[in-house]
């Protein structure tokens, strides 16, 4: 593709290709690397191994997750240049069966993008904390799960919320090199953390392999677990998993405002997803070898960065502490800003197509999804007064959203093998049929068996009546909208979700 107009009629804006992108592959790369390895490598690390019984069984989980991402990675490298358009897996849905599957997809995987960023802008303030001590001082404005809400921690929300506004305000192109020079740090840091931790590590500090038993970690009022042995513990990562990969939405939802070839944009979403399951297992070992992990897990947040205080005392260790911190605020910031601009597209995308009110199509002249963004910018400020305790419950929330989305996206794939082999596919995934279908098979078990407590992929109680809520407010938003698409033809229906592409 060389040059993308995005249309979106009754007064949505057109974006000339003076005002397109050109974007590379490692633009692409840093987008969804840099959404997907956020903070939680740092913060959530020992709780990963708490989860899943110790390092070992969390790092082999990631792995199995490996199996289960790269086909449904596969599915979007298909389906990505062959649909170029914002909506992503609604546009996919949409094209394979018909506007209220379309919907489903696109809310289900909006629910868990906004859930997101809410979520950055908990953890904000909280890692900013170990950065600048005391900073959790003077008025406490409420309690929320009896977590203490500080006027200073909602001015430092709030700060950082507009600042990102604004940066996305200005476009993709200024977002995207934001998002480059964030991901290197990250990356850095990450990498420096796993050498560190081998070399002042033993292997001993794995052990237990596998342990739920621990009453100090496991006992009553603390952490729960579904699972009593390795097996269970290896799979017991998925659901979490899901919400911390699931940055490679990004790709697709940016793809439409980007100039220049897209054909590879696909692979780069296989990519970004393999090198970020390795990412994380490499780092749970690394970090599981360099400190008895039953300690770990007990540490102060952000773990990664307190357990080098402790494994080298002195002047290293309060570096590698700095190191490690900063890497983490650069994580947080590269999947804050990704899902800010992927949430707005995607709300632009489904007003185009009337999925929910055509008011969320509006672009301005920069091709920006000013609504969306909006909307946005308003869950970012909401989240400091949510506190910290929410995170968990947001992270499942997020997850279970993600995956029906994802196993709508592998169905389309394979209903569009079927319905329209005539389209041009300038990337075909490997295995063909068989894959897509794989993809499709797992991750609709996977959805399921999140719903059953006694199985390790259960996302809790809270989070699936929270997805249930979801759901129903995109049903009603589905049906206000729905005076807007009658009169519309199916033409038209269809331009307004794939805009200058028209479907193929």
């Amino acid at each position: 593709m060389g040059r993308v107009l995005v249309q979106a009629p009754e007064g949505a804006v057109r974006v000339e290709a003076l005002r397109a992108w050109d974007q590379g592959e490692l633009d692409f790369f840093c987008i969804g690397f840099g959404a997907i390895v956020g903070v939680g490598w740092a913060v959530s690390i020992n709780g990963w191994m708490a989860s899943c019984g110790g390092p070992v069984p969390a790092g082999i989980g990631y792995l199995l997750v490996l199996i289960m991402m790269v086909p449904i990675g596969l599915c979007y490298a298909e389906l990505v240049p062959m649909l170029p358009v914002a909506g992503g897996g609604m546009a996919f849905a949409f094209k394979a069966f018909n506007e209220k599957v379309a919907m489903l997809s696109g809310w289900a995987s909006l629910g868990g993008m906004i859930a997101i960023i809410p979520w950055e802008a908990i953890q904000i303030t909280d890692v900013l904390g170990y950065l600048i001590p005391g900073i959790k001082t003077g008025p406490i404005l409420y309690n929320v799960m009896d977590y203490d809400i500080y006027l200073i921690v909602v001015v430092i929300g709030t700060i950082f919320s507009f600042l990102l506004f604004a940066l996305n305000m200005k476009g993709l192109a200024a977002a995207a090199f934001v998002q480059k020079i964030l991901c290197f740090v990250l990356v850095g840091a990450g990498i420096l953390g796993a050498i560190a931790g081998l070399v002042g590590g033993n292997a001993g500090n794995w052990q237990p392999l596998y342990d739920v038993s621990n009453p100090d970690i496991y006992g009553p009022g603390l952490r729960e677990v579904s699972h009593h042995s390795m097996f269970g513990g290896c799979f017991a990562i998925v659901v979490q998993a899901a919400y911390f990969l699931a940055g490679f939405e990004t790709i697709p939802q940016g793809v439409e405002d980007a100039g220049g070839d897209v054909k590879t944009v696909g692979k780069t979403v296989v990519l970004s997803v393999t090198l970020a399951c390795i990412f994380y297992t490499v780092l749970l070992f690394c970090f599981g070898y360099a400190w008895p992990w039953q300690d770990f897990v007990f540490m102060n947040c952000p773990a990664a960065s307190t357990m080098f205080m402790s494994l080298y005392p002195g002047a290293a260790g309060a570096v590698l502490y700095w190191i490690i911190t900063i890497g983490a605020v650069a994580g947080l910031f590269t999947t804050w800003n990704g899902f800010f601009t992927a949430s707005a597209n995607l709300m632009m995308s489904m007003g185009r197509g009337r999925l929910i009110p055509k008011a969320f199509a509006y672009q301005n002249h920069n091709g920006v999804a000013v609504r969306g963004q909006i909307v946005c910018l308003i869950l970012s400020l909401i989240g400091p007064l949510l506190g910290a305790n929410l995170i968990d419950t947001i992270t499942c929330f997020s997850a279970l959203a993600f995956i029906l989305s994802w196993g709508i996206t592998s169905w389309s794939a394979v209903v569009l093998r079927k319905k329209h082999p005539e389209m041009d596919r300038p990337y075909k995934m490997p295995g063909g049929m068989a894959m897509a279908c794989f993809a499709a098979i797992v991750t609709t078990i996977v959805f399921i068996m999140s719903f059953i407590p006694a199985s390790p992929f259960f996302g809790g109680a809270l989070a699936i009546r929270m997805l249930i809520i979801w759901l129903v407010i995109g049903i009603v938003l589905y049906l206000v909208s729905g005076g807007q698409r009658k009169g519309l033809s199916e033409a038209e229906l269809e331009e307004g979700v794939f805009g200058s592409k028209m479907g193929g």
